[in-house]
């Protein structure tokens, strides 16, 4: 067992290319994982394109990761052998920055990230920090958890921790790869939960997965209909478009923040009068590190949430990857190891 199947990128721009690897060792601190699921994500672009600052090459992709422990190295005492596991974005954090000594290990100013800072997922076996390490719930499937490690995690701990309780108006802007798990999020957690999509065939799926409303900006003023409910309590933009983030901030009510997880590279045009009339805000958050994904899991196992996701053998990446970044995909890509 000294060689494994793996794809990797060997240059920015370049293309996926299957090749064999030595299986990598574990040492002090890591702990080796047999893949047995890896989720494609639109950040794996970042390796794909070379746009993330100081990667370098050849690197394998990857950091929605599910898999179970196939060895752990010295001063590993958690970790155990043949033990259920994940891994996501945050791939470890350095303990002794200022965020690392306030325990907020996701703005460790020295963090890595899983398949960036080191050779990821799409491949038969990863090695990782161990503190990246997050225990997969035994009710959940391989195929299921990879993708709640990285669009679930960012959907679940984002809401939790936006100060909306149970009975408040959450909206979700976008009902795809992250919104179609923030809908179920916002549902399980007791939120009145309103779907806002522009896409006509989803509105049957949005009730599906929990949905109390349905608003289509297509035929109705979003912001209009969300006041007339007393205004949303958080409205969480999964949508990676600015113009429509824009187009709802008018639909928060008293104290409502517009809580942004959909990575977009143009402004939100927001006026001071629309915040300060209100009090009103705009919050970003980022995924969460294994802690959180842990909560996430065993969340998600609690109350039957899951990903809906098209599966490929590892050796079909590139029409994997196509499948993803054209968002054809319904919602989620998931490479398996087969």
């Amino acid at each position: 067992m000294s060689a494994m199947k793996a794809v990797q990128v060997s240059k920015a721009g370049g293309d996926f290319e299957l090749v064999q690897r030595e299986i990598p060792q574990p040492e002090r601190g890591e702990v080796r994982i047999k893949v047995e699921a890896c989720g494609i994500c639109h950040s794996d672009e970042f390796v794909k394109e070379g746009t993330f600052p100081g990667i370098s090459y050849p690197r394998i992709p990857g950091h929605e990761i599910a898999g179970y422990v196939d060895q752990v190295g010295e001063g590993v005492s958690v970790w155990q052998q043949g033990q259920r596991v994940g891994v996501g974005w945050h791939g470890g954090h350095c303990f002794v920055c200022p965020s690392c000594r306030a325990g907020d290990f996701i703005n460790c100013e020295q963090a890595e990230v899983t398949g960036i800072s080191y050779d990821g997922g799409y491949a038969e076996y990863v090695v990782v920090p161990q503190e990246a390490l997050a225990s997969l719930p035994e009710e959940l499937k391989a195929v299921d958890a990879a993708p709640l490690l990285c669009a679930g995690v960012t959907t679940y701990n984002s809401l939790r921790n936006a100060g909306a309780k149970g009975g408040d108006v959450v909206a979700v802007l976008g009902i795809g790869g992250l919104g179609h798990l923030a809908v179920q999020f916002a549902s399980k957690l007791g939120f009145r939960t309103v779907a806002i999509s522009g896409t006509p065939e989803k509105k049957d799926l949005a009730f599906e997965l929990g949905a109390t409303h349905y608003l289509d900006p297509s035929s109705v003023n979003v912001a209009e209909e969300l006041s007339k409910m007393g205004g949303a309590r958080v409205i969480l933009a999964t949508a990676p478009n600015s113009a429509a983030i824009t187009s709802v901030l008018d639909g928060l009510g008293r104290d409502g923040t517009l809580l942004v997880v959909g990575v977009s590279g143009e402004p939100i045009e927001v006026s001071p009068l629309q915040l300060i009339m209100g009090r009103k805000s705009i919050l970003g958050w980022p995924s969460g590190h294994a802690k959180d994904s842990e909560e996430t899991l065993n969340f998600s196992a609690l109350g039957g949430i899951g990903p809906q996701i098209e599966t490929f053998p590892l050796e079909r990446i590139s029409e994997a990857y196509e499948q993803m970044i054209s968002n054809k995909a319904r919602f989620r890509v998931v490479l398996t190891m087969g």
